[in-house]
This record gives C-alpha cells, sequence and structure tokens, in this order.
C-alpha cells in the first residue's frame, strides 16, 4: 500500500541539516511533551493515513512487520500498539484467512472521544513555529517551480465539495509545504505533528478549511514574492482561523 504523505519511516534519510538551518533546529526530534514514543508514532501515522484517506474504515492495514520496516522501529513495537489501538477501539483485529489487522467502521467516534484542546494547543503552537521558521528561512530562495504542486492543492480545494477530500487536501498542503521549504525530513517531522493533531483535534469544518486555503494561497504569492514578513503573517493568519467554539 502506498502512502500518499511518502516513505511512512519517521525521518526517511533527510541528510545532514545545514548549519543554522530548520532542519537542525529540528535534528534533536523533539515534540512537546517529551516526543512520541513507538506506540504513540504507530498511532499517530496510522491516524495520518486515515486523513489522507490511504486507507478508511473497514481497511486491511499492512502487516506489522511492513510497517515496522517503514517507521524504523521494531515488530514487537508495532504489535503492542496495534493491540492498544485494539483495545481502545480505533483498530478491528480478525482471524483466518482473510483476517489481519483492520480500520474500525467506529473510527470517526472513537477518536472524537479522545479529543484534548490542551495538548492540541501545545502540538498547534509548536506547528505554527514550525512554518513560521520555513517560511521566514526560505523567502526569496524558493525555486518557483517546487511551488508549482502546492498551488494545484490550493485551485482543487477551492472547487472541491466534499469534506473529506478538503480535509485530506489541506492535510497534504502542509505536509508538501514542508518538503518543499525544509525537504524529506521536515516532511517527516510534520507528519508527527499532523498525525497527533487528527487524534487531538475535531477536523475542521469545509467553512474552516475554505477559510484557510485564502491563506494558503496567500502564503505561496508572498513566498513567490521573495516578500519574508507578509509570509509569515499569512501562516500566523491561517492558525487563528479557529472552529466555532461549541463546532462539536
Amino acid at each position: 500500500m502506498v502512502n500518499p504523505a511518502g516513505k511512512f519511516g519517521p525521518y526517511s534519510q533527510p541528510g545532514p541539516a545545514r548549519p543554522g538551518s530548520v532542519a537542525g533546529l529540528l535534528d534533536a526530534r523533539v515534540l512537546p511533551g517529551g516526543g512520541q514514543t513507538g506506540s504513540e508514532l504507530v498511532r499517530s501515522r496510522i491516524a495520518l493515513r486515515v486523513r489522507l484517506k490511504s486507507v478508511s474504515p473497514g481497511d486491511r492495514l499492512p502487516d506489522a512487520g511492513v510497517l515496522a520496516e517503514e517507521l524504523g522501529i521494531s515488530e514487537i513495537t508495532v504489535r503492542r500498539a496495534l493491540e492498544g489501538m485494539c483495545q481502545d477501539g480505533l483498530l478491528d483485529r480478525r482471524r483466518g484467512r482473510a483476517g489481519g489487522t483492520f480500520v474500525a467502521p467506529g473510527w470517526d467516534a472513537v477518536v472524537a472521544l479522545m479529543h484534548d484542546a490542551d495538548e492540541a494547543a501545545s502540538l498547534d503552537a509548536f506547528h505554527l513555529l514550525l512554518e513560521c521558521g520555513l517560511v521566514a528561512h526560505s523567502a526569496g530562495e524558493v525555486p518557483a517551480d517546487h511551488l508549482d504542486g502546492l498551488r494545484t492543492l490550493v485551485d482543487e480545494m477551492d472547487v472541491t465539495d466534499d469534506p473529506a477530500r478538503l480535509l485530506e487536501l489541506e492535510t497534504r498542503f502542509h505536509l508538501d509545504l514542508a518538503e518543499a521549504l525544509g525537504g524529506a525530513g521536515i516532511r517527516e517531522f510534520a507528519a508527527d505533528l499532523l498525525g497527533r493533531l487528527c487524534l487531538l483535534l475535531p477536523a475542521p469544518t469545509p467553512a474552516v478549511v475554505r477559510a484557510r486555503n485564502r491563506c494558503h494561497a496567500d502564503i505561496l504569492a508572498e513566498l513567490g514574492r521573495g516578500a519574508m514578513d507578509p509570509a509569515v503573517r499569512a501562516v500566523k493568519a491561517h492558525h487563528r482561523t479557529h472552529q466555532p467554539a461549541h463546532s462539536d
């Protein structure tokens, strides 16, 4: 199964970071709350797969050995994480020739019980810091063609009516932005953040995603002009566009 977010592992050989680069600042792979354990990584990356529609409720996940290789952690850690997710109701374990581990049909309902506004706020603030740093570091230095794929995502979000597709496209935008400005390793770091947020925050409404998409367009326009301060302001405006207080 191909993961549309790229290599499923957390840091797929990003290479040496340049001194003073954003990649260098994140070389310790430190996330708020002390970073992710192996089990937490499995949970967040499966959540990201569901958001990206690489798998859907009812779909079978790759075998534990495949996930372990892709994530760069031990198979026993993956098995324990999958078992924990089964106990939580996020996954189903089926036996027999057609058995395996499946995304539970009630995935969305179970995730709703895991929402944690305080932890989500901490992670979202860290994601804001990451994107502001990437934009400030890259303004005026991004080749024009590196933003073409991002512009395509923005255009598609403008015309898409399907709420699930809107969520998928917005998540892809932030993953692709991280890669365009910071490389493959930073994309995987962003995936850690976004996967955890998929479990901790209610999914934004289509109206919120469309409002954020105007910020996406502004970010790309200012990056294209090499205007650092307006680009950073557009990133901050995006992160200030939240759900209504009682949307969930």
